[in-house]
């Protein structure tokens, strides 16, 4: 009888589209994060996605990159931009502080400090994007921005990590 009720809660559950809640993750920072010059479905963030439900993963990531922001413009939308409930984020290392430079606004790392302690105060785990694994044969004619390669390459470096922190 018990294993009846179970049956019917679970059919229930997944009829209605109540299965599972969905991992909520975060891809916070500029341009890169943003995918500026591929299309949205090319950028980092869409692409990690698709890498996740091939692996099993119920995971929905938001891409909350904005082209030419520095940290002190991450940090001013931060509770905006990472909303309740969200379990991960995919912080950008690189591009607050490159446009913070060519602003002549200086390194902001007071700023990026600020980021991390904030997230870390909700709990939100941290999982940084750095350059590491891209090359200039990942990068567009600017020298700057990922070209679609190059964001599959982050997404692929960036997967075991993600899957390490949402656990199983």
């Amino acid at each position: 009888m018990v294993g009846l009720g179970l049956a019917a809660g679970l059919f229930f559950a997944n009829a209605f589209g109540l299965e599972r809640a969905q991992a909520q993750i975060v891809a916070l920072g500029a341009s890169n994060v943003a995918g500026k010059g591929v299309s949205s479905s090319e950028a980092f963030p869409a692409q990690l996605e698709r890498m996740l439900a091939a692996k099993g993963y119920n995971a929905h990531i938001v891409n909350a990159g904005v082209n030419g922001n520095t940290n002190a413009d991450l940090l001013a939308r931060l509770d905006q931009a990472v909303p309740a409930g969200t379990r991960v984020v995919l912080l950008g290392t690189l591009g607050g502080r490159y446009n913070a430079r060519r602003l002549g606004q200086g390194d902001q790392n007071t700023e990026f400090a600020s980021i991390m302690a904030k997230l870390r105060s909700r709990g939100i785990k941290i999982i940084p994007i750095t350059a590491a694994g891209v090359s200039r044969k990942h990068l567009q004619v600017d020298g700057v921005h990922l070209t679609a390669e190059g964001h599959a390459a982050v997404a692929a470096r960036l997967l075991p990590s993600v899957m390490r922190a949402l656990g199983r």
